[in-house]
């Protein structure tokens, strides 16, 4: 079946650039000006997948989800949201949504967005199709499962990397900040003998660790001079704003710690729960580690980039104070951050 997109934007310029890109990649698009409009369109026409403004007259994009899920549980649908409208994203994840792209629109990550989307349903058909045909298949659902959960949790990964771009879009000064805090919170996990699924669950924490940049204001992410110490307390809010992104997720619920609590200090004296030793969960302390170091070596705003060896002395300095002892010489002993 062909995949039709039905896109809902009240501005027909935003459609017309969107419909173009996507035919380009075989998709067929309808438009819709609102959500009482897309409603009616939804109601008698068939579609793989609706792409939604939130802010629109009539009927806007959360109010369209609520009653597109209502009829169809499985339908997909991506959300374009500007980032003063965040806290709407978010809310329209916990209603359903699939993914959320960022105005003004990236016309390659919105492609990407819906091959992924798409993608997820189509396994999710197949998956469902195994289910009904249990007792005929079962030698060939069991591995054909298997393939399709490893393809579900690569949409998973497709998702974090997306929200890591989001990031990286924010703030150019950091592009690539949340991968390299990831590689080098892996090795240490080895080193520690990390399950398999503990590894895992760093893997995916360590990319998201920063989600929570994304709801705070370019003026001062990308500030050139020191933050006032209001500006300061600002930024500080990251950690919680990531957790209120991710908390309505069910995959990402055990990752809540590591974004949570990746700037508390061993000493007691981080944020935002001032967290002390042991208590901070040990994937927190491990990005802690990886984090201070790859933001230490990264060209920022308002410094140049410390050269290596200022940044180990550095490190060491802070060794029971801000890091884990145990964390930070696996770090230094191992040369993790080579």
């Amino acid at each position: 079946m062909e995949n039709r997109i039905l896109i809902v934007d009240d501005e027909k310029t935003i459609y017309s650039v969107i419909a173009r890109r996507l035919a380009m990649e075989g998709y067929s698009c309808a438009m819709a000006i609102n959500g009482r409009e897309a409603l009616g369109y939804f109601s008698k026409n068939n579609c793989s997948l609706i792409i939604s403004d939130i802010r629109m007259p009539e009927m806007n994009g959360l109010e369209l989800l609520k009653n597109v899920k209502a009829v169809r549980p499985d339908m997909m649908f991506i959300i374009m949201t500007a980032y003063p409208e965040i806290d709407m994203a978010v809310e329209a994840i916990r209603l359903g949504a699939n993914d959320f792209i960022i105005k003004p629109v990236d016309l390659e990550l919105m492609v990407f967005s819906v091959k992924k989307v798409l993608e997820r349903k189509r396994m999710e058909e197949e998956i469902e199709t195994h289910h009904k045909n249990l007792e005929k298949l079962v030698e060939e659902r069991t591995s054909k499962l298997r393939e399709a959960l490893l393809v579900l949790k690569k949409t998973h990964l497709d998702s974090v990397k997306v929200l890591a771009g989001a990031i990286d879009a924010k703030d150019p000064y950091t592009r690539g900040h949340s991968d390299r805090v990831r590689k080098m919170s892996m090795k240490i996990g080895m080193k520690l003998s990390f399950t398999k699924e503990r590894l895992e669950n760093l893997f995916f924490g360590a990319l998201l660790h920063d989600i929570g940049k994304i709801g705070i204001r370019d003026e001062v992410l990308q500030k050139k001079g020191q933050l006032t110490p209001e500006e300061y307390q600002y930024v500080q809010q990251h950690p919680l704003i990531g957790v209120k992104i991710i908390e309505g997720i069910d995959f990402f619920k055990d990752k809540i710690s590591m974004i949570r609590n990746h700037h508390e200090h061993f000493d007691g004296g981080g944020y935002p729960d001032g967290l002390m030793g042991e208590t901070i969960p040990l994937e927190a302390r491990i990005i802690a580690v990886s984090d201070a170091f790859d933001a230490m070596t990264s060209l920022r705003p308002h410094r140049k980039a410390m050269p290596v060896e200022d940044v180990i002395l550095e490190m060491e300095k802070g060794k029971g104070r801000q890091f884990d002892p145990q964390v930070l010489e696996i770090f230094l002993n191992e040369k993790i951050y080579q």
